[in-house]
Order: structure tokens, then C-alpha cells, then sequence
């Protein structure tokens, strides 16, 4: 994808919730700034994602001045602010999440389809499950993307631990 291009995309299977999910890992969002709107049936967040979609630009070279010397070193990625909307909510619930830490940030795994309800998986074992009365999910870009030379990974082969 060119930059400066926004994603918006609409998921009405779980075909089509696979796709946003894929767009949405190791998307950032703060706890404040998720909510379930019970008379409208719809849960909302905002977070920045990381733009998987999208080639890492070249590094650049150390004559590019003070302001760049963040990215020296290394490929230069993206993230973008986004906003994400699930519909037809009929209740949420969540696991290992304390609503009183407005302020957490947490980090989005995954979103799985669950039969009647899809379940927000994040990183430290938070959940958030959304029971549904169908499946109707949106995703749209916010503003324009801005660089960041860290790229999420993940630990795929970790050994377990003694317990």
C-alpha cells in the first residue's frame, strides 16, 4: 500500500474479521479510550496500529540531520491512528482487566469470531468478549501515519515455564 493511503474496511464474516484482525495486531489502545454504547448495541475504540500492510522505508543517512538520528540504524516503519466500531453489541466482558486503570495500554493480539460473540485478545491474558447478535465490524484509519523504527514481534517458539 502507498503511503498516505487510509484502510477502512467493513467485516461481515468471520472471513472478513480476519482480515481486520490482521490489520489490527499489535494495535495500541488506551483503556479510556474504548467504550460500549448499550443503547446503540455498539463498542467502540480508538488505537494506533501498525501499518502491517505497508513496505519499511530506508533508513535514513546520518548527513539527514539531529531530527533524524531516531532511525538511523534501521528500517523505518509506520503507525496511524485508527478508530474501530463493532455493532449489533448486546454485552461485554472482560477478563484479567481492572476498569479502574483508565490509563493502561493495552495491546492487541488478536480478534477471534466465536459463534455469537468475538473475543479481543490481548496481550498480559486481558480479554474482552463481545456478545453479538450477528457480525458487523469497522475499521477506518484517522490521520495521517507517522514513523516509528520499532516493529512488534512476538516470542513464537517461548519454552514453558516451571510451575
Amino acid at each position: 500500500m502507498a503511503a498516505g493511503q487510509r484502510v477502512r474496511l467493513k467485516a461481515a464474516s468471520a472471513e472478513d474479521l480476519e482480515v481486520l484482525a490482521a490489520c489490527l495486531q499489535d494495535a495500541v489502545v488506551r483503556l479510556r479510550d474504548m467504550t460500549w454504547l448499550a443503547k446503540e448495541r455498539r463498542f467502540v475504540f480508538i488505537g494506533t496500529r501498525f501499518q502491517w500492510e505497508r513496505e519499511p522505508e530506508a533508513p535514513l543517512p546520518p548527513e539527514a540531520g539531529e531530527d533524524a538520528s531516531f532511525a538511523q540504524g534501521g528500517p523505518l516503519y509506520s503507525r496511524v491512528h485508527c478508530g474501530v466500531a463493532f455493532d449489533k453489541v448486546t454485552a461485554v466482558k472482560s477478563r484479567n482487566l481492572d476498569p479502574k486503570r483508565r490509563e493502561q495500554l493495552l495491546n492487541l493480539l488478536t480478534i477471534k469470531s466465536d459463534g455469537a460473540a468475538i473475543r479481543l485478545i490481548f496481550s498480559a491474558g486481558v480479554e474482552i468478549r463481545l456478545e453479538t447478535a450477528g457480525l458487523a465490524a469497522y475499521l477506518e484509519d484517522l490521520g495521517e501515519a507517522w514513523p516509528t523504527q520499532w516493529r512488534p514481534s512476538h516470542a513464537l517458539d517461548e519454552p514453558p515455564t516451571a510451575g
